[in-house]
């Protein structure tokens, strides 16, 4: 017999990870991070915690890897992307907004080795560095207008 523990084990799951879009003057904020002993770019992102929205994790990740105060004004896309090295499947959803702040006496998170401003040519110029190709997809469809409302995303542990 399984008990609820053993049962949850056995279910499979993604990691869900927010990012946001940052564009200003045709430039996109981005962040130069280490991962598995690379230097790769991806726009402010990371894991979803538990207990929080959505929208929460992606304001809380742009603050920890960027010191900015991100407003998210819409959804640009929900993707799913299955890492080749490992399999694991990741369900990105991607943001736009606004960064109102940035708090220079703050830390950037650990991992994090600068941000800058990055034109789509400077992104192409290091596609190979690109953390995955969830990077570019979201640029392109913000440069498309890909928008959706936040509305789309309903947090019913609000209700």
């Amino acid at each position: 017999m399984n008990t609820p523990d053993t049962q949850t084990d056995r279910i499979w799951r993604p990691s869900v990870t927010v990012a946001a879009v940052i564009e200003h003057d045709g430039r996109f904020l981005m962040v130069h991070e280490r991962q598995d002993g690379r230097a790769v770019y991806n726009q402010p992102a990371g894991h979803l915690e538990h207990g929080e929205s959505l929208c929460e994790a992606v304001i809380r990740e742009t603050l920890e890897e960027t010191t900015g105060i991100f407003q998210p004004t819409a959804v640009i896309g929900v993707y799913r992307w299955v890492e080749p090295n490992s399999g694991r499947t990741y369900l990105r959803v991607c943001f736009t907004g606004r960064c109102s702040h940035f708090d220079t006496g703050r830390a950037l998170a650990p991992e994090i080795i600068r941000t800058l401003w990055m034109s789509r040519a400077d992104l192409e110029a290091v596609a190979e560095n690109l953390r995955s190709p969830l990077v570019m997809r979201c640029i392109e469809d913000y440069l498309k207008g890909t928008r959706h409302p936040l509305s789309l995303l309903a947090d019913l542990a609000e209700m």
